[in-house]
């Protein structure tokens, strides 16, 4: 019977798998109360049949190029 390492394809060419919310703060480096502020902004949110959220990476970085999202600095 084959491993499961053995049965695992990259993905074809210009395709990006979904982030879950953990890797997606990872990835901008922020808290979990900041990625729910962005979301609160508009930040893109990719519907999975569970509870949780998943994020496209592309539509995420179009997104804080165009939207200017409040990092959580500034006084109100």
């Amino acid at each position: 019977m084959p491993r499961k390492v053995d049965r695992v394809v990259p993905l074809p060419d210009g395709l990006m798998p979904l982030l879950t919310q953990r890797q997606f703060e990872t990835y901008y480096g922020v808290s979990d109360w900041q990625v729910l502020r962005w979301i609160k902004q508009g930040l893109p949110v990719e519907p999975i049949a569970s509870r949780q959220r998943r994020f496209d990476l592309r539509k995420a970085q179009e997104w804080h190029a165009t939207a200017r999202p409040s990092s959580g600095t500034e006084n109100p």
